[in-house]
């Protein structure tokens, strides 16, 4: 009987891990907890959200210094949700590879020839 209540109990707090932490609605512990947030994002977090509650990911990548898109995905990763929504890049950048880039850069070097 102890076991399954142990058991029931690390089950329930590891849901509660996984659950996302809402800006709109976490205190700076809370934010705190969020790996990538430190106090100094956790104040920037709370002083623009007393203003007004966070719209969206847009809204708070404008509204907080120091969070653009790259990070945003990173926080998003971590568990930080805005109105319960995980972030969702508008634009992702394909990245290219090594092979890619040395020939779009053969491409833009003037060619020499021979009269």
């Amino acid at each position: 009987m102890r076991k399954f209540l142990i058991s029931a109990l690390l089950s329930i707090a590891s849901l509660s891990c996984l659950a996302g932490v809402d800006v709109n609605k976490a205190s700076a512990a809370d934010l705190d907890s969020i790996k990538g947030v430190g106090p100094g994002t956790s104040t920037k977090i709370i002083e623009a959200r007393k203003t007004a509650p966070f719209k969206d990911w847009s809204d708070l990548v404008k509204r907080v210094p120091g969070i653009a898109e790259k990070r945003a995905v990173q926080l998003s990763a971590q568990g930080l949700t805005v109105n319960g929504e995980s972030f969702k890049p508008a634009y992702t950048q394909a990245v290219a590879k090594p092979a890619d880039r040395k020939a779009a850069s053969n491409q833009a070097a003037p060619a020499t020839g021979s009269r």
